[in-house]
């Protein structure tokens, strides 16, 4: 384990919190979409924990996080330590690890020009943070979405950086960069979400056609989603991947883990429950 230091933490709301890790060392490189393993000290032992990177990888400054504290059905050991712990504070992390990384060529070796549909529930969307931010940062040229769902309002992590980049892509357009960012509420019924007029529901029912035939998501894009023009990266709790793939299923899109002899494969999924 390597050696750093909380530099910043910011709570979205009491148990979600945005967390930075200044290396003593440097930020090794990584790809956008790695998680790293931090710890912390607990009644003399080393407790550690794996979290997506959101930060991009062309920040050599500090890693950034977006993690939730888990209090049930019992507390999470590293997530109560990190919510108690301070700026300034020390914590060790190990090398960046993971595969949920973006897919740069198809199996014949030429480059994957594919649309890049990210779908994220809950903190699961901490890796398109990193995708987003690396793809704008390497002026990458393919067009990426970034869906988010959450039960409330306040969980929208990154809501404001996301529009941003979006506000961008309109400004500048789409030839030089090319994002689009859309958020649903699942619970819009609640009080703490009366001010949301965005869309309603759980995030994957964006592939569900509507009564035009087409789903949202191609009414956002402007086209017909096929396994040839877009390749989907899904990130969170077991149901959001099982509710994605029974629309992409259905389209004959594979996942990476039964991808097809030829190598090839529309989605990438990484669950944390």
């Amino acid at each position: 384990m390597e050696n750093g230091t909380i530099s910043y933490t910011q709570l979205l709301r009491e148990d979600l919190g945005i967390f930075r890790v200044t290396p003593d060392d440097k930020v090794p490189d990584f790809k956008a979409g790695q998680f790293l393993t931090l710890g912390l000290p607990l009644d003399s032992k080393i407790v550690n924990r794996a979290y997506s990177i959101t930060s991009s990888p062309q920040n050599k400054s500090f890693f950034e996080f977006v993690i939730r504290w888990v209090r049930r059905p019992l507390p999470g050991r590293l997530t109560t330590l990190l919510f108690n712990a301070k700026e300034g504070d020390k914590i060790s992390w190990a090398k960046p690890a993971g595969n949920l990384t973006i897919n740069d060529t198809l199996p014949n070796g030429e480059k994957d020009n594919r649309r890049i549909v990210c779908i994220g529930g809950g903190t699961g969307l901490a890796p398109f943070v990193s995708f987003a931010q690396h793809l704008h940062d390497t002026n990458d040229k393919r067009e990426i979405v970034v869906l988010h769902g959450a039960s409330y309002v306040d969980e929208l992590n990154y809501k404001q950086l996301l529009t941003d980049l979006e506000n961008e892509s309109i400004d500048r357009g789409k030839d030089k960069w090319n994002f689009k960012y859309r958020a649903a509420i699942s619970r819009p019924d609640e009080w703490t979400n009366r001010s949301w007029i965005g869309h309603k529901g759980r995030i994957e029912q964006f592939l569900r056609p509507t009564d035009s035939g087409k789903s949202a998501l191609e009414e956002l894009v402007g086209e017909k989603i096929t396994k040839e023009n877009t390749i989907f990266y899904v990130c969170g709790w077991q149901g959001t991947i099982d509710g994605t793939m029974d629309y992409l299923t259905n389209k004959n899109f594979v996942t990476e883990k039964n991808k097809r002899e030829d190598g090839s494969f529309e989605v990438k999924f990484e669950s944390y429950g």
